[in-house]
């Protein structure tokens, strides 16, 4: 079933110890939709300028991706660049140019509007609520948020993740929401402040998920290489959200089954572990459905006792 993906669709300068690349697709709104387009079809309602290449516009396109709400308009394409540290878990912002993502203001196409899911990538949490309220008959909604809407933005986002299902957030972004150093704590604040799901993603340590009744571990994939985590927790938002669409989950049936959860979790990790094989998005040019699902029971495997 269709998921509407809202976020940036950017281009991104990156360097890491294994290479530099000046100007390669990105943005939240990408990631997350090449990772769900496994599962599902993902709609996504973004912004790019006149730079846009055709090339990329193509491959999206190629992945099944609906790019009936990505607005070409004058000006350039958002770009960002960073550098990773040698063992690459510190990352230095060198440039941010919102460029037409400075004004972007997220309207759905008309079809949009009666999908069933919508995942909100991370933008101001006031327009994430506005995408929210555009669309009717809902069965799965979320998103993520970042440090700086949750310091300076608090009251606008706790008044928009109020009316989410699931919040996909990292241990950092867990504390400082919840006030809370420790995360299970961390998560019962959280869950009291709307969403019914919580996943805590923690990098290379995989992720936990919260509900009220019960949490769920899993491990990060043990990779010989990572050669680029740029996007690696979006591509996991897109695994999740995309294998719960593609089940045609509703969250608010009493009868859910709390493995299926378990499982969107995992491709979760899967999708993640994918995105830093290669730069960018340049896994995703080879990536199939078969290497996703052996991945997948590698997990299975390796997890069992």
């Amino acid at each position: 079933m269709s998921l509407v993906v809202v976020g940036s669709v950017a281009y991104d300068g990156i360097e890491t110890p294994h290479g530099r690349r000046d100007r390669i697709l990105g943005g939240a709104c990408t990631y997350i939709s090449l990772a769900a387009s496994y599962f599902t079809k993902p709609s996504v309602v973004a912004v790019v300028g006149e730079d846009f290449e055709q090339d990329d516009y193509n491959f999206l396109a190629g992945h099944g991706i609906d790019l009936g709400g990505l607005d070409r308009v004058p000006g350039k394409t958002f770009y960002w660049s960073g550098v990773y540290s040698a063992d690459m878990n510190d990352r230095t912002t060198l440039r941010t140019d919102l460029n037409v993502f400075a004004d972007f203001a997220p309207k759905l196409p008309d079809r949009y509007k009666e999908f069933p899911y919508l995942l909100l990538g991370n933008i101001q949490p006031s327009l994430q609520r506005s995408v929210r309220g555009q669309m009717n008959g809902l069965r799965l909604v979320g998103g993520d948020t970042m440090n700086y809407w949750i310091n300076d933005y608090r009251q606008e986002l706790l008044n928009t993740i109020r009316e989410w299902d699931f919040l996909l957030i990292n241990d950092s972004e867990a504390r400082l929401l919840s006030g809370e150093s420790n995360l299970r704590r961390a998560a019962c604040r959280i869950l009291d402040m709307g969403p019914h799901t919580l996943v805590i993603k923690r990098g290379e340590y995989g992720a936990i998920l919260f509900r009220k009744d019960r949490y769920f571990i899993v491990p990060g994939y043990l990779l010989e290489d990572v050669f680029d985590p740029t996007g690696a927790g979006d591509c996991f938002a897109g695994g999740f959200s995309g294998y719960l669409a593609q089940q045609g989950l509703d969250i608010h049936r009493c009868d859910i089954e709390p493995q299926e959860l378990h499982r969107a979790v995992i491709y979760g990790s899967v999708m993640g572990s994918f995105c830093c094989e290669m730069f960018g998005v340049e896994r995703f040019r080879t990536l199939t459905r078969q290497e996703i699902d052996a991945r997948y029971q590698e997990f299975k495997r390796f997890t069992e006792f």
